[in-house]
Parts: structure tokens; C-alpha cells; sequence
């Protein structure tokens, strides 16, 4: 039957994310509309951002935190370009934005000492293989595949190379382990439920060693260029931004920012998030025609929970078909107001992407259920 109760947010998209419990267009009122981001105001509220950032996420005091245009994948190309060249490279990808990655480092960049480390939708590549001698570009968690990286166990200390890490739907609900990681960026729109097209790019005092060594061949637009007559353009790092940022979206943030400290901070994030993703474990033992993507349980995302119908009919499905239901699926829920952009990513197999950042309530996921259940058993018929 119908189930009566509907999901109190049917936000349950990827990206941008949902807001956290309880905003209201009201947090914004305190935002410098029509200032200026040079001004002394404006460049006091991104210095604040970048000053909670570090004090949740408990970011190296040595470590450079800066705001950067065009979201993660903005932040990601600022890094590949800017300090990809001086040695050789590892590049994963196991699903749509690592291997975007690796496709851009080959035939963008135009690299030729690249060593392509991939694996399927639902697996991670052996990491153990990986050479952290050369410098890696990775996703912490794949966003489009609900694969993470379970450790940074693989990443050697005493590394040569520079780990250049995306973990734009990791950041704010996984551990990271920043001893093992050069390079990290990520998105406002994610685990924060922030606005989109603002990124956020981490360096290390190895990456700016490098930033300060060495000068890429090829030449740089203004919005990649993070050093001036072989120095850091430290600026950058204290709120003096590229490019201008929207105050609007820099107030949102804030708001983000600080009703993460009044949870806890970064261990309430966390807890949110697993109870979400244990939410759905729990429905899915219960559950014989859907199952995870993901086929190692320790590389389950906690955040792009991403599911696969399992049911022999299904299966025996061609590939067109299989796409027709899971989007007849989704699509019905969205009518019902249920739930919205639940459908799994165009390069990804058929099947389901359900958010779990700390921004959804576990209260939510529970209420979706049942209307998984009636949905499937309607497009089936």
C-alpha cells in the first residue's frame, strides 16, 4: 500500500546538498549585500571561513586553507595544473570524477609519465600498487559510485611525491588523515549543504614547496595562478580571493559553519552520517531486490550512498531497460514529493544515489523507506 507519511526534506540529492535542519532564508540577513570583498568587512568574513574550516575540521596550523573559484572541480584543476609536471604520476579513477581526472591529466595536461590506476563502478583499484613516489591525483570517496577510500594506510609517510586528494563528498563526514595528504579540496554545496561554485583548496608546506620550486611549462589563466615571481600569493590564504566570491553564499557557509560547532563539531558530522548510512544497512538486510554498489563493505560511503537492484528480472534486463525503470522509479518518487535527484549518475550503472551528509536526518531515510518499497512495486507492476 501507499505508505501515508512523507519524508519531513525529500533533498536527498548529491549535489548541491541539502540544507541543514532548521535554515531559513533569514540566516542571510547579516550578508554584505552590495559590499565589496576587498573591503575590510568582506575580507573578514572569509577569513572567517577559513578560520572555522581549520578549527572543525582540525586542519595542520601549518597547513594553507583558501577559498578558490569555480566549486571542487575549480579547486582540483588549480592543483593538477599548477603542480603536476616535476615528476612522474599516478592517477585513480574508479569512477566519474577520478576518471575525469586521469582523462585531463593525459589529454590535457598532456603528461606522458602517467600510470592510470582504475577499477569498475563498486571496487576500488589495489592501492597497495600504488606508488607514492610519483605524484597521485585521487577521490577520497567516489561520489557517482558510493566507493571511499577506507584509510590512508596506502600512503607512505616519508613519500616523495604530492597526494593530490578530492574529497569534496568526504570532507566534513570522514576522517582524513592530513599527515598523508598534500593537497585537498572540496565544495561548499556538499556535507555542508552550502551554495555551489565556491571551492576550498588545502595545501600542505610540501605542496607549497613545490608551488615555490618549480614553474609548469605551459602557462597559467589569473584564476590558477597561486604564486607571483616564485612566492605564494599568501593573500590567497587569507581571504584575499582570486576572483569575486558571492557574500551571499559566504554568509550561508557561516551559518553551515556554525551549526556544525553547536552539534559538536567534526565528530557530531561524523556521527550523523554513519547513523544515516546505518540506517540504510539495516532496511537493505531486510531488503532482497536492491543492494549496495559498493561490493567491500569498508568502502561503503557513508555520504553518495549509492544502491543496485539485484532482482534476477531486473538483471536479465538490457541495459536500456534497466536505465527506463530506475528513472520511471525516481522520477515517481519525485512526484510524490518524496524524494528528489535520487537517480543514479549518468555515467554510473542503473540504480539509486541517496545523499547521507550530516545535513539529512536519519528520521528522513527511515520514512524514504517504505516509499522505496511502493515505488518499486508500482513501476514493476
Amino acid at each position: 500500500m501507499k505508505p501515508q507519511q512523507q519524508p519531513k526534506n525529500p533533498c536527498f540529492s548529491s549535489g548541491p546538498c541539502a540544507k541543514r535542519p532548521g535554515w531559513k532564508p533569514q540566516v542571510l540577513e547579516n550578508a554584505l549585500l552590495g559590499r565589496s570583498h576587498r573591503g575590510k568587512p568582506g575580507k573578514a568574513k572569509l577569513m572567517e571561513v577559513i578560520d572555522r574550516t581549520r578549527n572543525i575540521l582540525g586542519v595542520p596550523s601549518d597547513y594553507r586553507i583558501g577559498i578558490v573559484p569555480a566549486s571542487d572541480t575549480g579547486a582540483v584543476e588549480m592543483a593538477m595544473w599548477s603542480l603536476l609536471g616535476p615528476r612522474s604520476v599516478e592517477a585513480l579513477g574508479w569512477e566519474s570524477f577520478g576518471r575525469a581526472w586521469v582523462t585531463d591529466i593525459v589529454k590535457q595536461l598532456k603528461l606522458s609519465n602517467v600510470r592510470s590506476v582504475t577499477a569498475e563502478y563498486g571496487d576500488l583499484p589495489d592501492l597497495s600498487q600504488v606508488d607514492t613516489n610519483s605524484d597521485v591525483v585521487f577521490t577520497w570517496n567516489g561520489t557517482t559510485s558510493g566507493v571511499k577510500v577506507p584509510n590512508g594506510d596506502w600512503i607512505a609517510d616519508a613519500r616523495e611525491g604530492l597526494t593530490i586528494c578530492d574529497a569534496t563528498s568526504a570532507v566534513f563526514a570522514m576522517e582524513l588523515p592530513w599527515q598523508k595528504l598534500d593537497v585537498v579540496t572540496y565544495s561548499w554545496q556538499k556535507v555542508l549543504g552550502g551554495e555551489a561554485q565556491h571551492g576550498m583548496l588545502i595545501l600542505s608546506p610540501r605542496a607549497v614547496e613545490r608551488l615555490e620550486s618549480y614553474t609548469p611549462s605551459w602557462p597559467l589563466p589569473k584564476i590558477f595562478q597561486l604564486t607571483k615571481n616564485g612566492k605564494l600569493i599568501e593573500g590567497i590564504f587569507k581571504g584575499e580571493t582570486i576572483n569575486t566570491p558571492s557574500l551571499l553564499c559566504v554568509e550561508d557557509v557561516l551559518d553551515a559553519l556554525k551549526w556544525a560547532e553547536s552539534l559538536g563539531g567534526l565528530s557530531a558530522l561524523l556521527k550523523r552520517s554513519l547513523n544515516n548510512l546505518e540506517a540504510v544497512e539495516k532496511w537493505l538486510e531486510q531488503t532482497d531486490w536492491i543492494d549496495f554498489l559498493a561490493n567491500d563493505p569498508d568502502t561503503r560511503s557513508n555520504t553518495s550512498i549509492c544502491l543496485k537492484i539485484v532482482a534476477p528480472w531486473f538483471t536479465d534486463l538490457s541495459l536500456e531497460k534497466q536505465q527506463k525503470f530506475t528513472k520511471d522509479l525516481a522520477n515517481l518518487l519525485d512526484q510524490e514529493g518524496v524524494a528528489y535527484d535520487i537517480g543514479a549518475y549518468r555515467d554510473a550503472p542503473p540504480g539509486l544515489r541517496l545523499w547521507g551528509g550530516a545535513t539529512v536526518e536519519t528520521s528522513d531515510f527511515e520514512l524514504l523507506f517504505p516509499w522505496l518499497e511502493w515505488a518499486y512495486s508500482t513501476v514493476k507492476g
